[in-house]
């Protein structure tokens, strides 16, 4: 098994586990590891690889693309016709 260190975390964070922890009848190391592997199986089995791209470049921004109304189409011309 491996083994991790967490540095410069925050006061707070590490008294509301401690917390968290104590009122579930766990360690802290315990309750870490449940959280851990919790969010682990979220990321993996509830996101679908389109919702995790988003995510992921969510904070870079977004683009407003325009989309020409369907009714402009000439209904009797198709894109596949020869």
């Amino acid at each position: 098994m491996a083994s991790l260190t967490v540095r410069n975390l925050d006061d707070d964070v590490k008294q509301k586990l401690r917390v968290r922890a104590a009122s579930k009848g766990r360690s802290m190391e315990a309750e870490v590891r449940i959280i851990l592997s919790d969010a682990i199986e979220e990321n993996i089995e509830e996101r679908g690889f389109g919702t995790a791209l988003r995510e992921l470049f969510a904070p870079l921004g977004g683009i407003e693309l325009d989309i020409p109304p369907r009714d402009d189409m000439d209904p009797d011309t198709s894109i596949f016709d020869e």
